[in-house]
């Protein structure tokens, strides 16, 4: 049996926390590994009361881990995430958010094409988001192929599926802490011609309470990214 971990960031999530752990909780159940796979929700150093709830909800989900850790921002935690499932032995490491944007019903094409491909990763065709966030995915698809020299059709989906050995492959080479890391994995598994499928799904609004990223953040994030494409290319191409 294929053990899962499912990887969920959190920070200041108390109004959507609950249902996040009631949607995909079910998805790890049928997917249970021989007891083995597991929801994991970092909290990233929440203000609100986000840990404590999924402290009291992991009491009767034996499947469930909830952890916590000083705020470093949704890069950083979800490589905490990852480091954290590759440790305790999983197969396959699926990402998603904790605004509720995604939808766990829409899992199961990804989990039927895992032996296939290494990723399998959401392409928000439709987003429902805001016109700003897709001019941001555009320009961002745009500045990798001008800094990478590749093509991607949706780099920084929080929707992907990965094959844990390659994930332990590459992980090293996304930079401690960085923002986009998410985006510089789906760069370098696709500079190193590994197998990435596209697969289209929905994404809603946010479900509840307030974008931890607005534009203004993004714009400087997007910033600091510049700098950093040209040196982190040099890392994979040498890798």
């Amino acid at each position: 049996m294929d053990i899962l971990y499912i990887v969920i960031p959190a920070y200041n999530e108390s109004e959507t926390i609950e249902s996040v752990i009631n949607d995909w909780y079910p998805v790890v159940e049928k997917h249970n590994g021989d007891g083995k796979s597991r929801l994991v929700i970092i909290d990233d150093g929440s203000k609100d009361n986000t840990y404590a709830i999924m402290q009291e909800y992991a009491k009767d989900r034996p499947l469930f881990e909830p952890l916590t850790k000083p705020n470093g921002g949704h890069g950083a935690t979800v490589l905490y995430g990852y480091n954290y499932a590759l440790e305790k032995g999983a197969d396959y490491i699926f990402q998603t958010d904790s605004d509720g944007q995604t939808l766990p019903a829409e899992f199961e094409p990804f989990w039927e094409e895992r032996e296939n491909w290494d990723m399998v990763i959401g392409w928000r065709n439709n987003r429902q988001d805001g016109s700003s966030r897709v001019f941001v995915t555009k320009t961002l698809k745009a500045v990798i192929k001008l800094k990478f020299g590749v093509t991607v059709t949706d780099a920084n989906t929080p929707y992907r599926l990965m094959k844990a050995p390659v994930l332990k492959k590459y992980i090293g080479l996304v930079p401690e802490n960085f923002n986009l890391s998410n985006v510089v994995i789906t760069v370098i598994l696709t500079k190193k011609h590994c197998k990435v499928k596209y697969i289209p799904i929905t994404f809603r609004p946010r479900q509840g309470g307030v974008n931890s990223i607005n534009l203004k953040k993004i714009f400087k994030i997007g910033q600091k990214a510049l700098s950093d494409f040209a040196e982190i290319n040099k890392i994979i191409d040498q890798a």
